[in-house]
């Protein structure tokens, strides 16, 4: 039999019987397997190797053909059963074990070989089977579709492993793709496998990649193209519902659509018009693979000049499609089409024509919503600068003057050509043949209208022949046909013997009679005997004279070659035009882009920062704005936006363009220089930062810092701004290398601190700031054994320090009082004993105003008059002795401070030394304890004695700084004497520095402090005493603590300079928790609507730095709330509504929320006005609400339904309807209706019947609103409180202590503040503080527990 002939010989003998194993299969699990398979497998290769000669044989009966037919059947038939058995084995096997090493030895061992290695060749064996002519054995050559779903139905299996889609499988791949593709060529299969391609499409999402390779290379390489279309039909009719609910179909559908358009965009573009539908669907993804396939079709397919019409047609559509779809609902959708367009623009493939759309389109989505849209927008505009073809500096000044001069030359160029074309004398034959068709259309009408109806043109009695030709040659040029042909027909009439009237031929028609007359009188005597003697004209022609027609034949070169110039120009004067409109819109992307330098995504930050290096490469002038913008970016906690800083400066400053390493370090130094100019204080401070790091990484070459000495040293030529520069850029190299300044330190004092006059102090003050970062300016830590560097007070830096302040001080330079600040904080920094140094210079300053008040007093001058000092010295003096408090001060807590704990720590660890330690390990930690709790106390004596010098010593009559007190005492209490605003401000300044040293002294001050700050006329002495409090704040917080409505106070300030310190040391305070958060930062809410835009920004800040801290911003909102819509001390009711939609969009908690709602829904019983009712309701309309939220607003229902039937009220709560129905699930959609249907009802109740809805709650109103009213009033009382009617110093708070052993002892609670929103639940946390928190001790001071405290 045939299953006989066909298997191994060595396993079948004579007949099954017979029947034994070879040799190398011994096991008796794993034989069957390995035997069963070898054997299908080599009776199917045996039959597919004697097919071919049989199916040549014409001989073979129908006997013998069904035999092999049934043997075939059958011998396919097992081995595709077993292939499948042994992949759904091996599947199971991969479930039960996903990872791990061994998993081909497991495999190996389960089946006795390696089953990945055995698929391929059984799938070989099935191709060469199908490819050939087998139809010769089923009957009428059709072979069965069962046969067929047997071969290809095993590929579709084996597609079904997760693990098909990995690299070494891919073999197994190609070997399924080469089986079906002859299955679709020779089988007829491409109805079953377009079917089956889509099931597997819709429930297998690792196969989207796997198909597209197959389906290509159908596509390629065995012609089925049509294959693409089929499954691209199947796709497109899939309903849009059935999409939007089968996520993982759609997505496997849209990954297909993609990577097929990448591999075979010309095949797949002849079907786009059937996946245009999917456009309008609700599923974003495939919207999402439609355009992108459109995107590859454009890049591959429709790139180009040389497109055809149609093509051209195609890929505008395209483009259309792409751009609409930038405006699309969904904020993927609008990601992706910037994606594809990012695509577009690297590679070239957008037309000039599309650069301004697109880039507007880009522009317009940097405001949008979505942060991933607003990122790719950054990126496609870098693609637009980097790809731009219009130029590689891009300054909208720089293109405004060649557009403006070319187009200039292109209107004159036009008026020549118009001028020239005008003077022009056209060929009067080609006028004639250019107006015939008009004229026989003319002459056709009137021959065949009645001559009555015409309107006769009259010819006078004495107008000649000659008269009426010319009359009739003008009609005619001024096309009016009709009235030059009535005039013919009178001339005719008129002048019948008269030439060329005369001359009438009647074998012609009256149609050919009159053109051959009009011809002759438009084109003249000299065309009609041309026409008549051609030849005969032309020899009566001079040799110099030339026919008329060959004139405009000479001119024609000369006017091709203007017209090319004209259009040249044109070309050139769009091109700017187009770089000029270019470089405009990438202007205003900049300042939106600029504002999004600090938003909280990492990855926008970083694609903003790599904008602005772009553009600033591109030579966009306002790019340095945003460069500079990004400096405080230094400090960020991000290490991902911290290196996207350095990376930018690396970029714009490390790699200049040089022939050789001078050149590249002069232009390092050239742009660094320019970031300089007009710096502030904190863009030098994120500079010297990123030069640290830079010096500190080697980036910086030798070469560099070479050629920065030599301009300090001058011995390169430079203005004295350069050279001012190369010091500034000196020291702040110095943080990162101080060897770099200490071993020049003398050089420096040479360069800056010489003797010549006049004095430079801007180039001195930056000399002093170079050499105070060769010390470490950080409080010593326990772990340095070595003291801190110190310079000794006869150094010749102190010298000429002391000997510039003293010189200096009795000249009226501004930038005395600067140098003289950093001269002493250098002091108290490098030198020994600073102190001795600084009362010297104080005690010379002293002594030449003395001498100059001497100077004044004339003995001759009456003794009654006292003598004046000139304003600037007393300025000079006191600004002077404020310094040196403040910076002896900071000496004594940093500096001794450190230095006492350094020693003691030393002699501790000698004093163990010298010990002799013989305890065992018990003993020895229990002492390492006690010196632990030494050290500890330690540290408190060091700390008491510093305090008590500052209380006591230094500002005892005995000490230098105490004879400045009763002269800068006079000057703050008498501001009407001391009127000079500088004067003021030094003095003010002062005070506060003085204020730091002690606590008795600060607390006799404060009252003045604040006087000055609520009553001065000066800005600049409020700002100035702002800042003083928030410092006297932080170091005597208790002192402070009773003043600090008068703080929040200044933020209303009318003064802009006032509001933006008042709102920089307020958010400092709170975010330090320095001050209590009160109601009172409503006042800091007010500053989101300041018309100042740095101030808005300040305030939005804080609140967002506020919101990362717990539930603060929920705890305060009732009063702000309170505050703001308060008809006496609010706002207006559109700032009120900018004010909270910031502030409540911060609420993002569930139970926030509810909380929120409750609150709001009570306060309505309170609300004493409409405005009031108005802005409540505005508030719950954006809280985020949820269906727990909205079971709270139907609870409260009765408090704000008699509110409804005022119109705004009752459209604000729609509008909360229709934003809880957006996302709202169909279970909760029946209590939207309900709680829709009360609020129709309400509202249409109230305008019919108010008076019985208000007698049918009022009873539910009464009892709170008594309670609310009481709340109302003391709210009232403390508002009032606070004014500047009655300026008392306010009495410091008593707390009553506890007395833990007798519990029933009665005790007077501290009264408690109350305003109209206080009405905490359980789960509200307090901001009060309790009666143990209550500070016992002036400092330090003990902040409130964040623990919930319940009764």
């Amino acid at each position: 039999m045939l299953c006989k002939r066909y298997c191994p010989s060595e396993i079948f003998h004579h007949n099954l019987e017979h029947f034994r194993l070879p040799s190398e299969l011994r096991d008796p699990w794993l034989c069957w397997s390995t035997l069963i398979l070898s054997t299908a497998f080599y009776m199917v290769s045996r039959h597919s190797q004697e097919l071919p000669a049989i199916l040549d044989n014409a001989t073979l009966n129908v006997s013998d053909r069904s035999a092999h037919l049934n043997a075939l059947k059958m011998n396919c038939y097992a081995l595709i059963r077993l292939l499948e058995s042994f992949e759904t084995s091996q599947t199971s096997l991969m479930d039960l074990d996903l990872g791990g090493k061994g998993k081909k030895a497991r495999a190996r061992a389960a089946h006795g070989f390696d089953w990945e290695e055995e698929r391929q060749p059984i799938l070989q064996l099935l191709t060469q089977l199908l490819q050939l002519d087998i139809r010769h054995l089923w009957n009428h050559s059709i072979i069965e579709e069962e046969f067929v779903s047997l071969v290809t139905g095993c590929c579709y299996r084996l597609l079904e492993n997760p693990t098909i889609n990995h690299q070494k499988n891919r073999p197994t791949r190609d070997a399924i793709a080469c089986l079906l593709g002859v299955a679709l060529t020779r089988y007829n299969h491409m109805l079953s496998a377009t079917v089956k391609i889509i099931q597997m499409l819709q429930h297998f999402e690792h196969l989207a990649p796997v198909l597209v390779a197959a389906v290509s290379l159908w596509a390629t390489e065995y012609g089925m193209k049509s294959i693409v279309g089929e499954i691209v039909r199947e796709i497109g009719q899939k309903c849009p519902q059935e999409l939007s609910r089968d996520t993982l179909g759609a997505k496997g559908f849209a990954t297909f659509l993609t990577e097929l358009a990448e591999r075979v965009p010309a095949i797949l573009m002849s079907s786009m018009c059937i996946l245009l539908d999917l456009l309008d669907g609700e599923n974003y993804v495939m919207r999402n693979a439609v355009l992108a396939a459109m995107a590859e079709m454009v890049l591959q397919v429709l790139n180009g000049d040389q497109l055809e019409e149609a093509a051209r047609d195609t890929r505008d559509q395209f483009l259309d499609t792409l751009q609409a779809h930038g405006h699309d609902v969904s904020s993927f959708v609008r990601s992706r089409v910037l994606q594809l367009f990012t695509r577009i623009v690297q590679q070239k493939a957008l037309p000039l024509t599309r650069f301004q759309a697109v880039v507007a389109l880009a522009v317009g989505r940097l405001a949008d919503k979505s942060v991933l849209v607003c990122k790719n927008a950054i990126q496609l505009l870098a693609s637009f600068l980097a790809n731009n073809p219009f130029s590689c500096k891009l300054s909208d000044t720089d293109l405004a003057g060649p557009l403006q001069k070319e187009t200039q030359k292109l209107q004159e160029m036009r008026a020549k050509r118009q001028t020239a074309a005008a003077s022009t004398v056209l060929d009067p034959e080609e006028e004639w043949e250019a107006m015939l068709p008009e004229l026989k259309s003319t002459l056709q009408q009137l021959l065949k209208l009645p001559q009555e109806e015409e309107i006769a043109e009259k010819i006078a009695t004495t107008e000649t022949t000659e008269a009426v030709k010319g009359r009739i040659h003008q009609l005619l040029a001024k096309a009016s046909y009709k009235r030059a042909i009535i005039l013919t027909q009178e001339a005719i009439g008129h002048f019948q013997g008269s030439e060329p009237f005369s001359h009438m031929d009647p074998e012609e028609s009256e149609e050919t009679t009159f053109l051959n007359l009009l011809g002759s009188i438009f084109k003249g005597p000299a065309a009609s005997t041309q026409e008549k003697n051609p030849q005969g004209s032309a020899e009566n022609m001079g040799p110099g004279q030339t026919d008329c027609k060959d004139k405009p034949s000479a001119s024609e070169p000369e006017t091709s070659r203007g017209k090319d110039a004209l259009v040249k120009q044109e070309m050139l004067v769009q091109y700017l035009q187009d770089a000029y409109s270019f470089s405009l819109k990438i202007t205003e992307a900049i300042s939106i882009i600029s504002k999004m330098m600090y938003e909280n995504t990492t990855t926008v930050v970083q694609e903003v920062i790599e904008f602005f290096v772009m553009a600033f490469q591109f030579g966009v002038p306002q790019a340095l704005f945003g460069v500079r913008r990004m400096l405080p970016l230094i400090w960020s906690k991000e290490p991902g936006v911290r290196e996207a800083v350095l990376n930018a400066y690396r970029q714009l400053y490390l790699n200049p363009k040089g022939d050789s390493a001078r050149a590249k370090a002069q232009a390092l130094i050239q742009n660094l220089s320019l970031l300089l100019v007009d710096a502030s204080v904190g863009t030098i401070q994120c500079l010297e930062e990123i030069l640290c790091e830079f010096v500190q990484k080697n980036e910086l070459k030798p070469a560099v810092i070479q050629l920065l000495w030599e301009r300090a040293t001058e011995k390169v030529p430079c203005s004295a701004l350069e050279r001012c520069s190369s010091v500034m850029l000196l020291g702040m190299m110095a943080r990162g290398k101080p060897e770099i300044v200490g071993s020049n330190l003398d050089t420096l004092v040479n360069i800056g601190l010489d003797e010549k006059l006049p004095q430079d102090y801007r180039l001195a003050q930056q000399v002093c700031r170079a050499i105070a970062n060769i010390s470490d300016r950080r409080k010593p830590s326990l772990d340095k054994r070595h003291p801190p560097f110190r310079l000794p007070q006869e150094h010749r830096l102190f010298e000429r320090l002391q000997e510039m302040v003293i010189k200096g001080f009795v000249h009226p330079d501004p930038l005395w009082i600067p140098f003289k600040e950093v001269a002493v904080t250098l002091i108290y920094q490098l030198a020994e004993g600073p102190e001795g140094i600084c009362a010297q210079i104080l005690q010379g300053c002293a002594k030449q105003a003395l001498e100059k008040l001497e100077e004044k007093s004339n003995p001759q001058d009456d003794p009654k008059e006292t003598p004046m000092l000139s304003t600037f010295l007393l300025m000079n003096l006191l600004s002077l002795a404020g310094d040196v408090a403040l910076q002896q001060l900071i000496h004594l807590e940093h500096a001794v401070s450190g230095e006492l704990c350094r020693r003691r720590v030393l002699r501790e660890e000698q004093e163990h030394k010298t010990k002799e330690s013989k305890q065992n390990v018990s003993t020895e930690t229990t002492m390492e304890e006690e010196m632990g709790l030494v050290g500890a106390t330690a540290d408190d004596t060091e700390a008491e004695l510093i305090r008590s010098i500052c209380e006591m010593e230094l500002l005892d009559g005995k000490q230098v700084l105490a004879a400045f007190v009763p002269l800068l005492l006079k000057v703050c209490n008498n501001p009407g004497l001391y009127s000079s605003p500088e004067l003021c401000a030094a003095a003010s300044l002062a005070l506060g520095k003085f204020c730091m040293i002690s606590a008795t002294f600060c607390d006799s001050q404060l009252r003045l402090l604040f006087t000055m700050l609520e009553k001065s006329s000066l800005p600049v002495l409020r700002s100035n005493i702002m800042i003083v409090t928030g410092d006297l704040a932080i170091r005597f917080p208790n002192l402070v603590d009773p003043w600090t409505p008068h703080l929040y106070a200044r933020l209303r300030d009318p003064a802009q300079q006032v509001r933006k310190t008042a709102g920089l040391v307020m958010t400092h305070l709170i975010l330090k928790d320095m001050v209590k958060v009160k109601g009172q930062v409503s006042e800091m809410a007010v500053l989101l609507i300041d018309p100042v835009p740095q101030i808005a920004a300040l305030a939005k800040n804080f609140f967002n730095e506020l919101s990362h801290k717990g539930n603060a911003i929920y705890n305060l909102l009732p009063d702000i709330i309170s505050r703001l819509s308060d008809p006496e001390g609010g706002v207006e009711e559109e700032s009120f509504h900018t004010i909270m939609k910031q502030l409540l969009s911060y609420i993002t908690k569930d139970k926030q929320t509810e909380s929120l709602v409750e609150k709001l829904c009570q306060r309505f019983r309170t609300a004493r006005t409409e405005r009031q009712y108005r802005d409540l309701a505005y508030c719950m309309s954006q809280l985020p609400f949820t269906e727990r939220g909205l079971r709270k607003m139907l609870d409260n229902f009765d408090c704000f339904g008699d509110k409804l039937s005022d119109e705004s009220i009752f459209s604000v709560f729609l509008s909360v309807v229709s934003k809880l129905r957006r996302g709202a699930k169909p279970e909760g959609k029946a209590i939207i209706d309900e709680f829709e249907q009360k609020l129709r009802a309400c509202h249409t109740r109230g305008l019919d019947a108010i008076e019985e809805l208000e007698i049918g709650q009022g009873s539910s109103q009464k009892t709170p609103s008594a309670k609310k009213q009481s709340a109302v009033t003391r709210h009232q009382h403390l508002t009032s409180a606070a004014s500047d009617n009655d300026f008392v110093t306010p009495e410091p708070r008593r707390t009553t202590r506890r007395h833990p052993n007798t519990q029933q002892r009665t005790t007077k609670k501290k009264p408690r503040i109350v305003f109209s929103s206080d009405e905490s639940s359980e789960e509200e946390l307090s901001a009060e503080m309790t009666e143990d928190e209550t500070p016992k001790k002036t400092t330090p001071i003990r902040r409130a527990s964040t623990r919930r405290h319940r009764s």
